[in-house]
C-alpha cells in the first residue's frame, strides 16, 4: 500500500505583524530562507516520485494569509499547477485568526485550498496579551466561523504553560475549541527558544516553564478532551529539528514528546483493566497491538511494562498476530 505523505514547504516568519513571546521560527521550522514557487513544485515532486497517493501541499511557518498578497499567490498558483498534474488532494495552510476575512477564502477556495489551520494558542484573552499574539479569542472564534462557512476544513492549534496560563485555562481553551468543531488540532507545550523574549522572561525569574513531566500529564487530559469530542489531535509537540534541539533553553521539550503522552495514556488503561481483573500473581499476559504502537504500549525503556510488572507481580509481552483486538489483554 501507498503511504501518504505531505509536500511540506516553510514561510518562515513572512506574514506575522508581530513577535510573539515564544517564536522562534528559524530553530523551530529550521529554515531561514522563504520558499518559492520553484520550492512548491521541487516539493511536490519529491512526494509524487515516491509514490504516495492522497498527499496535500502545506504552507507552515509564517501566517500564510498575511504574507504579501502578490507572493501568496506565487505560491499558490504553483501549489494548484501540482494540484492539476493529480497525485494530491489539497492545500493546506496555516495563519492567524485575525488575518482572515471573506476575500482571501475566495481566494484560497478557488486556489484548491482544503484545510486552513489557525494559530488560537490560547482562548483566553489575558494570556494572548501576555504572550505578545495581538489577535484575540473572539478573532479565533470568527475566523472559524468564516473558514467552515466557506467550506474549507478547519484545522487549529492551541499551546500549554503560555505565561499567565495554567492547567485550568489549558482545560478551558481545549474545550472552547471544540464548540468550534474543527477537523483537528495540534497542541504544542510552551518551549523556550534562544533569543526570544521568553527566554528573556526566563533569565529574569519572569517566566517559570513547564516541565516536560508536567505538559505530560496535561496534554493526557487535553487528549481525551478531544478525543470524547471526536476531534483528532495530529500533532503532540515541536517537530525534531536540529536548529530546535540546540536552541532549547528550558520548558517541555522532548524530541518524542507525543508518544510519552500516548504512552502514559495506555499505561492508564492497561493499569485500569489489571486493577479491575486481578491478574495472577506470576502469570505471563499478552497486550495485542500492531507493529506500529509496540513503541507506546511498552513504554520508552520499557517503562509501562516494567510498571505493570512491579505493581501486579506478573509478566508482559506483546502480541502482534493481529488475531485480538487492539489493546486486548489476555493472559497466555
Amino acid at each position: 500500500m501507498k503511504s501518504e505523505a505531505r509536500a511540506a514547504v516553510f514561510v518562515p516568519h513572512l506574514g506575522c505583524p508581530n513577535d510573539c513571546v515564544f517564536c522562534n521560527q528559524r530553530a523551530i521550522a529550521g529554515v531561514t530562507s522563504p520558499a518559492t514557487p520553484e520550492d512548491v513544485h521541487l516539493a511536490a515532486e519529491r512526494v509524487r516520485s515516491a509514490g504516495a497517493q492522497n498527499a496535500e501541499i502545506a504552507f507552515f511557518g509564517g501566517s500564510f494569509t498575511a504574507i504579501e498578497r502578490g507572493y501568496m499567490r506565487s505560491l499558490l498558483a504553483a501549489a494548484s499547477e501540482e494540484l492539476k498534474k493529480g497525485g494530491f488532494s489539497g492545500i493546506r495552510l496555516s495563519t492567524r485568526p485575525d488575518c482572515v476575512d471573506d476575500e482571501v477564502l475566495d481566494e484560497l477556495k478557488a486556489a484548491g485550498v482544503t484545510v486552513i489551520e489557525l494559530g488560537a494558542q490560547s482562548m483566553r484573552d489575558a494570556v494572548l496579551e501576555k504572550s505578545g499574539r495581538g489577535h484575540t479569542a473572539d478573532d479565533t472564534r470568527r475566523a472559524s466561523a468564516l473558514i467552515k462557512a466557506h467550506g474549507i476544513r478547519l484545522g487549529l492549534q492551541m499551546m500549554t504553560g503560555l505565561p499567565g496560563d495554567d492547567d485550568e485555562g489549558a482545560l478551558y481553551t481545549a474545550n472552547e475549541l471544540v464548540k468550534l468543531e474543527p477537523e483537528c488540532v495540534r497542541i504544542y507545550p510552551t518551549v523556550v527558544l534562544k533569543n526570544t523574549a521568553l527566554a528573556r522572561m526566563h533569565e529574569r525569574g519572569e517566566y517559570v516553564p513547564q516541565t516536560v513531566e508536567e505538559a505530560v500529564k496535561l496534554c493526557m487530559k487535553l487528549v481525551r478532551v478531544f478525543g470524547a469530542a471526536g476531534v483528532k489531535v495530529i500533532r503532540l509537540g515541536l517537530q525534531r529539528t536540529e536548529s530546535c534541539e540546540s536552541d532549547v533553553v528550558a520548558g517541555a521539550w522532548h524530541p518524542a514528546f507525543g508518544e510519552l503522552v500516548y504512552g502514559e495514556l495506555k499505561y492508564e488503561d492497561m493499569r485500569r483493566r489489571f486493577c479491575e481483573s486481578q491478574p495472577e500473581k506470576g502469570g505471563v499476559y499478552a497486550v495485542s497491538c500492531g507493529k506500529e504502537n509496540v513503541s507506546v504500549y511498552v513504554g520508552q525503556k520499557r517503562g509501562n511494562f516494567l510498571r505493570l510488572e512491579a505493581e501486579f507481580g506478573i509478566k508482559m509481552k506483546t502480541d502482534l498476530s493481529g488475531a485480538y483486538p487492539e489493546g486486548s489483554i489476555r493472559k497466555l
